[in-house]
């Protein structure tokens, strides 16, 4: 009896961790540049710069996602996506201490 993992749907449930990661982070960008729109000059920074972390997301994410290929970052993928959803984060703590202010 064969009691090993099936190797042939580990890929599978990765490639689908990474798309819902992509999804989650395109809803989150586009909920941040919602709420920094109606905030003049700081507001339209905020937004630029949460849609500069979320494309930087993508170009990691992307190959993971679609199964295209391996990561371009030498195994760096997961801590550099770390990163980016700190800086996220942040820039969304930001957003809610600028309206609270």
């Amino acid at each position: 009896m064969n009691t090993g993992r099936d190797a042939g749907l580990q890929p599978e449930r990765t490639r689908l961790a990474w798309r819902r990661t992509l999804l989650t982070l395109t809803v989150v960008t586009a909920l941040a540049v919602r709420l920094a729109s109606a905030g003049g000059p700081t507001g339209a920074l905020i937004a630029g710069v949460t849609v500069l972390v979320w494309g930087a997301l993508l170009v990691l994410c992307w190959p993971r996602g679609t199964g295209t290929g391996p990561a371009r970052t030498g195994g760096r993928t997961l801590p550099l996506v770390a990163v980016g959803t700190v800086a996220l984060a942040l820039l969304g703590v930001l957003l809610v201490l600028r309206g609270l202010c």
